[in-house]
């Protein structure tokens, strides 16, 4: 597959989930701008250069090999940089939220924040795999890892949605939100492990990306199927 097709590919592969799940956000009446939700795109992808800068700055392996070098990789290098960075942007993200529209907190009067955080963290995943299929693409990537691309989008936002929530739980109850946390890495990293192995893991790192999102989706569809539809007016 040429480098266009594969640019091409992934752009495609990563902006329809983000006009799905802004499609979903509308239809399901939730009181949000389109101004919060590309901001919340743009915080998910301003993740991408910390995480970068962070793994440029650790040791590629700390072993000569085995199962320690591969934990180290795949938990410290690559899950824990990207979902602390996103973890950082999106307490930034809302900190700046929460000021902006303070004086209009009455309007979201039935938000529960830990939902609000995981509804702006799963599009801010979204936006984090973008810049990262981006680079992907850069390096002419193989048909099989363009189309697990399709699912390491969902496992971001998946491990999004979870940090997100941490962001807005640090202040009021710090342990849960690092358990939120701690749940993001874990699940990231074990699905980077699954997806190098050859064969049949490879199905059950999808399988785990699918599931992530799927419980994350329904963490954001509670309570604000009733409420949230009740008193929406946008």
């Amino acid at each position: 597959m040429s480098g266009s097709l594969v640019s091409l590919v992934l752009i495609l592969i990563s902006a329809a989930p983000v006009i799905a799940v802004y499609i979903w956000y509308r239809l399901a009446k939730y009181q949000f701008s389109l101004i919060w939700f590309l901001f919340a795109l743009f915080a998910g992808a301003t993740a991408f250069f910390p995480a970068l800068f962070l793994q440029n700055m650790l040791p590629f392996s700390i072993s000569a090999g085995g199962r320690l070098d591969l934990f180290y990789k795949f938990f410290i290098r690559i899950a824990s940089t990207e979902e602390i960075s996103r973890l950082i942007m999106l307490f930034i993200f809302f900190f700046i939220s929460g000021r902006v529209t303070k004086e209009n907190e009455e309007q979201f009067p039935t938000w529960d924040k830990v939902r609000k955080g995981a509804a702006g963290g799963l599009v801010a995943g979204l936006g984090f795999t973008i810049l990262e299929s981006a680079r992907y693409a850069a390096n002419d990537m193989s048909v099989y890892i363009t189309l697990l691309r399709i699912f390491t989008a969902a496992l971001h936002a998946a491990c999004g949605s979870r940090v997100g929530a941490a962001s807005v739980l640090f202040r009021s109850n710090p342990l849960q939100a690092f358990m939120r946390l701690f749940t993001a890495i874990a699940i990231h990293g074990i699905y980077n492990y699954m997806a190098a192995l050859p064969g049949f893991p490879s199905l059950m790192a999808i399988l785990i990306a699918v599931s992530a999102v799927a419980s994350s989706i329904l963490t954001i569809r509670s309570k604000w199927n009733d409420e949230g539809a009740a008193q929406s007016g946008s």
